[in-house]
């Protein structure tokens, strides 16, 4: 719990990475290939959700720490939640693994960091929006133990068709600082949703800049400079 006895510094917020969603890894890394044309660097196991990922860079002027995340549920490594709650990002519900075996990768959702995540998540609360408990996790990587607190709910609803970021405080090491330049770099993150004033109070409330929101059918809108040229991932309403 956060020291509430002085008066702490406005919330501030920032678009951390991306999410594309795939059935399965090897179906990403071909997606990335042949979508954004080039190969994605190594990521890593989630014990915790039965995933796992990989990563790269795409970091900008607008957004300096971003990096994109392919990541699937990991065949035969069971989510170690408590009985009944669910994977992050919406990746238990069967219709989106249904898209995804239809459609191929789709962008899903995108993850906000942030120093202050507790106070993020409550901030969110007094808008009624639960944004999830916040958990601990943690994977090895060449640079050491990766760690990190993040906000999942118990459902592991992404809320707002994906639009909400999930909010997450990094420990001392930062995955983009490791990571080698991709030739990718994210140009704009644009979310479009029916209720958009709700949608702009969320940023506020955590201190978010940098993405656009408009009203619209629900859509998350993401442009990258790519070695195939400009390229915009699209949720769809996912």
């Amino acid at each position: 719990m956060e020291n509430t006895g002085t008066a702490a510094p406005p919330l501030a917020s920032q678009v951390d990475h991306l999410v594309v969603l795939a059935g399965s890894l090897a179906e990403g890394v071909q997606w990335c290939e042949a979508t954004l044309g080039i190969t994605p660097g190594p990521g890593g196991e989630h014990a915790l959700m039965g995933t796992h990922n990989r990563l790269f860079g795409v970091s900008s002027a607008a957004f300096p720490q971003a990096y994109l995340e392919i990541i699937a549920i990991h065949s035969g490594a069971p989510c170690a939640r408590p009985a009944g709650a669910k994977r992050w990002f919406d990746m238990d519900d069967q219709a989106i693994q249904l898209h995804l075996s239809r459609s191929g990768p789709q962008l899903a959702h995108f993850v906000a960091s942030t120093s202050r995540a507790e106070a993020g998540a409550r901030a969110l609360a007094r808008l009624g929006l639960d944004r999830g408990e916040l958990l601990a996790a943690s994977r090895m990587t060449p640079q050491g133990l990766l760690n990190w607190k993040i906000t999942v709910r118990e459902d592991g609803q992404r809320l707002f068709f994906g639009a909400l970021p999930t909010l997450i405080q990094w420990g001392e090491i930062y995955p983009a600082q490791a990571m080698a330049d991709s030739g990718v770099t994210l140009q704009s993150l644009q979310a479009r949703h029916p209720r958009p004033d709700a949608l702009r109070a969320a940023y506020q409330a955590i201190g978010l800049t940098g993405v656009d929101v408009a009203p619209g059918p629900p859509n998350l809108m993401a442009t990258l400079q790519t070695p195939r040229g400009l390229v915009t991932l699209e949720s769809k309403g996912i």
